[in-house]
């Protein structure tokens, strides 16, 4: 099974690489990465200044991350005199080198990281919602490089389809879609305090709960700008998430959170998962994912649900969760026609697909 992808002069072994962030801090942690066999390698997002970062920084629940961690721990002479230099002499992937935040940081971060680059990822989590800031950021990083640029667009922005065309007509050849969802909060209720946050008290929240405005944030700009390149993150979990990103738009995608929640060797699970999915899904290489694209109907009428009774086990969970009390448990799990909304949510939730619509 073909896992190749490329784009933009590079090749990719498999379209899974990492996020930026604390998985990918130090040449250790890069060089882990490659033995997971992430087709390429992001770095985290280098800037001119150290943070200052609150400590705990990380939250973790069951479908999220709460993060006030900020950018790398490691001053740009370290990545400049270490960590790039050392994993340039064994690379064998694209190395994606992700930078923050301002224009003038750009003018003076590009021209000493462009030797190690294959490409440059550009965080705009603190530049704000104009465009032309953003213009502005872009042009001063194309005026350094000749290497690929992907500008990362975070929730906040309000028109991705403007901010897609904003960076093309700037110079930029892509876009990472998208960063972590905030401002955020997490509230410690008997200490009445609020925790994980910085000094205004919040954070930011990513893993699989923002994958649907990933998902749909990486459509709105493929969509609107079709030569864009987009790189896919948000939200991924499994091997399933990855053909969503792709059929959505994307060329590659990142993960990360889903790897702090589940374990750091989720990257090599989800790549030695890949041929299954693809097969399961009737495709036969990552690049028929890419081209085969979303086709979407709407429909205004449909059926009452009907109920499957040899796969029903009688949870009785459809009868509780419906909003339109159309489902009643009548020695078998019934539903009234003229109650029923037929908003597909008892379909959605049955954990064994008892029900369907007729």
């Amino acid at each position: 099974m073909n896992l190749k992808t490329q784009f933009d002069g590079m090749e990719f072994a498999n379209p899974l690489m990492p996020a930026a962030g604390p998985l990918n801090g130090d040449l250790e942690k890069l060089q882990f990465l490659v033995s997971e066999g992430c087709g390429g390698i992001v770095t985290k997002t280098i800037s001119v200044a150290l943070p200052n970062i609150p400590k705990p920084c990380i939250y973790g629940d069951n479908q999220f991350i709460m993060n006030s961690e900020l950018w790398s721990e490691h001053s740009y002479e370290t990545w400049l005199n270490d960590f790039l230099p050392s994993f340039h002499k064994t690379k064998d992937r694209p190395l994606i080198v992700s930078l923050g935040y301002s224009k003038d940081d750009m003018e003076f971060l590009v021209p000493k990281v462009d030797p190690y680059a294959d490409a440059f990822e550009i965080s705009t989590h603190y530049v704000g919602t104009n465009l032309s800031d953003i213009q502005e950021t872009v042009r001063a990083i194309r005026r350094n490089t000749t290497k690929p640029i992907y500008m990362k667009i975070s929730p906040h922005i309000p028109n991705p389809e403007g901010f897609a065309k904003a960076i093309k007509e700037a110079g930029a050849n892509g876009v990472v879609a998208i960063n972590s969802l905030g401002p955020t909060m997490k509230i410690d209720i008997d200490n009445r305090s609020i925790i994980y946050g910085n000094d205004k008290g919040f954070v930011w929240t990513s893993g699989p709960a923002i994958k649907p405005i990933a998902l749909a944030t990486v459509y709105k700009i493929k969509q609107a700008e079709p030569d864009l390149t987009v790189i896919g993150v948000g939200g991924i979990a499994t091997a399933d998430d990855v053909l969503e990103f792709l059929l959505a738009g994307a060329s590659a995608v990142q993960m990360l959170s889903a790897a702090l929640l589940r374990g750091k060797n989720l990257y090599s699970k989800i790549i030695d998962d890949l041929p299954k999915a693809l097969e399961k899904h009737g495709f036969a290489s990552i690049e028929e994912v890419i081209q085969s694209g979303l086709t979407k109907s709407v429909v205004y009428k449909q059926s009452t649900p009907i109920l499957i009774e040899e796969k029903c086990t009688k949870c009785r969970l459809c009868e509780r969760i419906c909003p339109y009390f159309a489902i009643e448990w009548k020695d078998r799990i019934t539903f009234d026609s003229e109650k029923c909304f037929e908003c597909g949510l008892c379909i959605a939730k049955c954990p064994t697909k008892a029900i369907r619509f007729q």
